[in-house]
């Protein structure tokens, strides 16, 4: 299953049913779970730790060093989980600091020419489009659909069920449920398509959407409308999630007015 053309250094750890097309490069120090297979010209570089299932296609190089003046040379990782999809040419680097690293985890689709920056951390079931960019210690939560040339600024957190459409910027917080687009990032709405095909209650979207009209519609501050939503919505997994995500982020959310915060 690994190809004489192929450059696999002897101490890197390859589980069973591995798949290594020629010209492919692995490293010493990486370690590749079963059923993987790494297409002709991708790279896999020391500090990847990669589970099972994982297609990598061409030219991808995964634990590339990071582009980051704070690191010096530390032994650091990149950890990908299972059943991804990285996609030709996409760079993932490694994290700057020997307790942290950067986190992929599973089911994600990962589309061509992306760039993962050091410390980034996604979550599960996220579809990446061609050519989007992270700075570093990036957060996205599960099932979030960035489409193609959007990119997030270093420290930008996304939560869970987002959509950000093409060529948007993000330099911030974007709560959970939302669909963000635009350039300065104008909020779109609650992700209610999609929410609704993958089984969501139609009387928690609607908690949802009415939450998002006191933070983004009601022409109050951000503090005002968690005290509103706390009032006038009933508690539950999805609500806590969104006071719970606005209020880690210290009110500063994107899309709302700079004299509203």
């Amino acid at each position: 299953m690994i190809s004489p053309l192929a450059h696999v250094d002897p101490a890197a750890k390859i589980g069973s049913n591995v798949t290594i097309h020629p010209f492919a490069y692995i490293e010493a120090d990486v370690e590749i779970g079963d059923g993987c297979e790494i297409k002709p010209y991708a790279s896999i570089l020391n500090g990847t730790r990669m589970g099972s299932g994982n297609k990598v296609f061409q030219g991808a190089v995964i634990g590339a060093l990071p582009q980051d003046f704070r690191w010096k040379g530390e032994k650091t990782y990149c950890y990908i989980g299972n059943n991804n999809v990285i996609r030709e040419h996409v760079i993932i680097n490694l994290g700057i600091n020997p307790s942290g690293g950067t986190h992929i985890a599973d089911d994600n689709f990962i589309m061509a020419n992306v760039h993962l920056g050091h410390d980034c951390t996604i979550g599960r079931h996220c579809v990446l489009g061609n050519g989007v960019t992270f700075g570093g210690s990036v957060k996205v939560g599960d099932c979030v659909i960035l489409s193609s040339n959007s990119i997030l600024h270093e420290g930008s957190e996304v939560g869970d069920w987002v959509l950000v459409k093409g060529g948007c910027r993000i330099s911030g917080n974007v709560p959970p449920y939302v669909i963000v687009a635009h350039n300065p990032v104008s909020y779109f709405g609650v992700n209610a398509y999609i929410m609704r095909k993958e089984g969501f209650d139609p009387d928690v979207i609607d908690d949802i959407a009415k939450a998002y009209r006191h933070v983004y519609q009601s022409g109050t501050s951000v503090f005002n409308a968690l005290k509103r939503i706390e009032a006038d919505v009933k508690e539950g997994e999805y609500r806590n999630k969104i006071v719970d995500f606005i209020r880690r982020s210290n009110l500063q959310i994107v899309a709302v007015p700079v004299d509203l915060e």
